[in-house]
């Protein structure tokens, strides 16, 4: 889509940052009637956001494709599987931080139970039949997650789900009711007497590069918009290190010195910092989303780029130096209950080991460019994924990933394991640890009365037709030479999500320290904490963060 000057002084809304959330409530205000300008610093190759590299995960409650599949969901189990997972205690004497937070919650599983669905069937966006069980941390003890598979997968992924937004856009500056302003930088949101009445900021020179590469800081020139309201859309600060590490919370021990980004360096929280100087109150700023599963992408286009392996619950998971971790720390389970007691024992990575039987079925890698036969919607390729083999993108991380070891005896293993897990201290796996893991894990896998945590769980996922199908292996022993080579996989924390943010009400309008509305300020999506500043607390459930950008877009698109 072509960027239209920007010479026209006033709209009725301004929204600021192409992702998801600002699409939705762009193409929201359009179709009630309003003109809208869309302010973006980066090019418009980039339209869509982090949402265009997702999985396209979302979080839906009771859907046709649970039942179809024998899975009893319900609007009550969703909301105790929140509430428990969030675990909301910022109240009065917090500052009232979790207000808000909890009415979003509360409406949000009302949207994915009712609403949601039908509104993206409207769209045209389907969902691919088999629902997944992302996060299923919530039956072990301690475990915080999904008691139930509720990960529907938009079929063609995250470009799939942001393509009806984009067709409306284009439409409608066709027909001269938005206007596009890419390579823009909002540096100030512009004030009349208390009100937000616009933005200002740097034109930035132009800009080819592909998608998420880091792109030109050259200024040309400045600029400014007038509206009746702006709508920050900005996300969040995962690809801003020395943020994430500055606003670790000390509940997650330690901020890890190693860490890969799961997002382009310009997703730097700079919108949060220009709405808070605009009155706009910054809550739960110390909760956030990371992942323990990270990998190096060995193609990479953002510096540090990483990869999120989506991990079936068989494979071995060690720390730093070769012990098995506890419950309920399990590949696919609970991911901050991981990352914290990775933190807590000084773990800058740990370790997947698995063989090729596990690889080839339970590993799926996170983000759209990483599933070609989802994303492209392809019958014959998803077909293959039944066949023997890894999948392509798995395979090429097999044949290229520095973070991957393939082979072909025990000793080989524990040797190149040693070699590329040395710290710059020195420290490295113990061997003997690393093979007392082994053989407790496959002595409980063989055992089908063995209470250990891990097998019960490989057990009971293969009894849901979805996980047996095409996300569990069959159980086996590492040590089987059966289902080799061996495999391992050295994993790092790769940054993601902010969950606390702008604090909004339920209209997506931000709020101020008086906890009244800032006159003319809306603010959606990441930047909200994907609402009401920090509708998840301390965890999410998985599936809710492109959920939580269509809601809050929508519900800001409504009001502005």
């Amino acid at each position: 889509m072509a960027a239209h000057d920007t010479d026209t002084p006033s709209t009725d809304v301004i929204v600021v940052g192409s992702g998801l959330a600002g699409l939705v409530a762009a193409c929201t205000a359009l179709d009630r009637g309003r003109t809208v300008t869309l302010v973006e610093q980066e090019g418009p190759q980039s339209i869509g956001g982090q949402a265009f590299w997702s999985f396209g995960g979302l979080f839906l409650v009771d859907s046709p494709e649970q039942r179809r599949l024998g899975i009893e969901d319900s609007l009550e189990l969703a909301w105790q599987d929140w509430e428990h997972t969030a675990g909301f205690d910022r109240d009065e004497d917090a500052g009232d931080q979790d207000h808000w937070a909890r009415r979003w919650a509360d409406a949000y599983l009302d949207f994915a139970h009712r609403d949601l669905r039908p509104w993206l069937r409207e769209l045209g966006v389907s969902l691919f039949p088999v629902v997944g069980h992302a996060e299923r941390g919530a039956r072990t003890e301690g475990g915080h997650g999904n008691t139930v598979p509720r990960f529907h997968i938009v079929w063609g992924t995250g470009p799939g789900l942001v393509a009806p937004f984009t067709r409306r856009l284009r439409d409608a500056v066709r027909d001269g009711s938005a206007r596009l302003a890419f390579r823009h930088r909002v540096t100030e949101l512009l004030t009349d007497d208390g009100r937000v009445v616009g933005v200002a900021g740097e034109r930035l020179a132009s800009d080819v590069t592909v998608r998420g590469e880091p792109s030109s800081r050259e200024v040309v020139g400045e600029f400014a918009l007038r509206a009746e309201s702006v709508v920050v859309a900005t996300g969040g600060i995962g690809g801003e290190l020395d943020r994430v590490r500055e606003l670790w919370p000390a509940s997650l021990g330690t901020a890890p010195t190693e860490a890969v980004r799961g997002v382009p360096v310009h997703v730097d929280g700079a919108g949060l910092r220009i709405a808070a100087a605009a009155g706009a109150r910054l809550v739960n700023g110390d909760r956030m989303w990371h992942y323990t599963e990270g990998i190096k992408n060995w193609d990479p286009i953002w510096p540090d780029h990483g990869i999120r392996i989506l991990s079936g619950p068989s494979s071995l998971w060690v720390d730093h130096l070769g012990r098995r971790l506890p419950s309920p720390n399990y590949p696919g389970f609970d991911t901050l209950s991981t990352l914290k007691h990775l933190r807590e024992v000084g773990a800058e990575h740990s370790w997947f080991v698995l063989t090729r039987s596990i690889i080839e079925k339970e590993f799926t890698l996170s983000g759209s460019e990483q599933n070609p036969d989802l994303t492209g919607r392809s019958i014959p390729k998803l077909l293959q994924k039944v066949l023997p083999g890894a999948p392509a993108p798995v395979q090429a991380f097999l044949d290229h990933g520095e973070d991957f070891i393939v082979a072909h005896s025990l000793t080989e293993l524990l040797d190149r394991m040693e070699q590329l897990g040395r710290g710059a201290d020195g420290t490295t796996i113990d061997r003997e640890a690393v093979v007392a893991a082994i053989e407790e894990r496959d002595s409980a896998v063989d055992d089908p009365a063995s209470t250990d945590p891990q097998a019960v769980e490989i057990r009971r996922a293969r009894e849901y037709l979805g996980d047996r199908l095409i996300r569990t292996a069959a159980p086996h022993r590492i040590l089987d030479e059966r289902h080799w080579p061996l495999i391992a996989v050295r994993l790092r924390t790769l940054t993601r999500k902010t969950l606390g943010g702008i604090q909004t009400d339920l209209d997506s309008r931000a709020l101020g320290a008086d906890g009244q509305p800032v006159p003319g300020l809306f603010a959606v999506g990441e930047a909200a904490g994907f609402g009401g500043g920090g509708v998840h607390g301390y965890r999410a459930l998985e599936g809710t963060f492109l959920g939580g950008c269509l809601h809050t877009g929508l519900r800001a698109g409504r009001a502005v």
